[in-house]
Parts: C-alpha cells; structure tokens; sequence
C-alpha cells in the first residue's frame, strides 16, 4: 500500500512537471516584491514559504470549487527563480493529468486575495499575479447622499445668483441718484451764471430782492 501511494505521488509530480511550463495556456507567472514591501524586515524565500503559497492556492481552490478537494500537490511550480518569481498551474483532483481551467483559478485568486496577500505580509502591488488583476477597493460611501449634495451645490448656487442681482440692483439705484444729484447741481450753477452774461429773461418774481417803489 506504501509503495503504491509513494508510486502515485511520482506520478502525480512528474506529470505535474511536464504540464507546468513558463507561458503554458492555462498557467500563470508570480511574482513578489518581499524586500521592497518589508524593507530591513524582509523574511527569506526558502521552500518553507513555497509551501505557504502552494497551500494558499489549495485553499483557495477549494473554497471556490465546492465538493472538489484541492491538495497541495495540485499546485504545481516550475521555474521559480531567485529573485522570487515563478510559473504555477493546478491540476483537478480528479485526474492530475488534467489542468483546471483559467477562470476557474482567476476566480479563486480573486475571491481569496486578501488571504494570500495576508499570509505573506503582502499586497496585490507586491504579490503580483500577471494576468489577473488585482482586487478593487470596495466603494467608499459618503455620509451624506449624493442627491443632497447636489441639491445643496444648486441652491448655494441660486442664492448666490439672487444676492448678486440684489447687490447689482442697490448699486444700480445708487448711480441713478448720484448722477440726479450732480445733474441738479450743475444745473444750479449755470443759471445765476447765465443772468451774469446777460443771456435769458430777468424775472423779478424769482429774486429775493425788495422793489423800490418810485415817489
């Protein structure tokens, strides 16, 4: 029975192997960024850590595909290179001579990002799988309803429009008025000038002066 699990695991890794290979259809590249997001707190990447990823994978293969139960032998890894990049595919339970397809592991990857950024200390800048995109940050909703800030946007605009025509009106009525007054004035002025020069009719009526009456 040994032998025949032990046999069956070689298999399993070989036939993984040949399936797993940089560019493949329904593989992808990964790559992480450990000593620019940790900086002087860097861990090293050793088969310990290969392993956290591989089972993260497992994990998230198996909460996206219900009823299949994903090992970390299904995660599959070639080409991992020193400066922490590597090529991995999944294989199904079922028939490890058979990949899952690529939605399937882009929607498990989606669904359990902040997992596996999690577990290495990561995010989806420094954990980067090429090929799927990183996750959106949930919609950050305001306070206060839209609709009322607009409304607020259109009456602010409104009252600021009627104090303006107010402000134009009394300014309006201001020069309508000074413009009387100096017209007034100016008018008062030309008239005593004019009886000095002897042009118009003098009027007695409209001078303040006493008639003397002739003996």
């Amino acid at each position: 029975m040994l032998e025949k699990t032990f046999f069956l695991l070689c298999l399993s890794s070989a036939l993984g192997n040949e399936l797993c290979t940089p560019g493949a259809s329904d593989g992808y590249k990964v790559r992480l960024s450990i000593n620019t997001a940790l900086g002087e707190e860097a861990y090293p990447w050793n088969p310990n850590e290969m392993f956290l990823f591989r089972a993260s994978l497992a994990f998230a293969m198996r909460n996206h595909i219900a009823g299949q139960i994903f090992e970390v032998s299904n995660i599959v890894v070639c080409d991992e290179t020193p400066r922490v990049s590597f090529w991995f595919v999944v294989t199904s339970p079922l028939n490890p001579s058979e990949l899952v397809n690529k939605g399937n592991v882009e929607e498990a990857v989606r669904k359990s990002r902040n997992r596996i950024n999690s577990a290495f200390l990561l995010s989806d800048n420094t954990l980067e799988f090429v090929g799927i995109p990183p996750t959106l940050a949930a919609p950050v909703s305001p306070d206060t309803p839209p609709w009322l800030i607009v409304f607020g946007v259109v009456m602010g605009a409104v009252g600021a429009g009627i104090v303006a025509v107010l402000v134009l009106s009394v300014v309006q009525k201001k020069r309508k008025k000074s413009r009387k007054t100096e017209d007034e004035d100016t008018e008062v002025e030309i008239r005593p000038k004019a009886m000095e020069n002897g042009d118009g009719v003098y009027n007695p009526s409209f001078t303040d002066e006493e008639p003397i009456t002739q003996m």
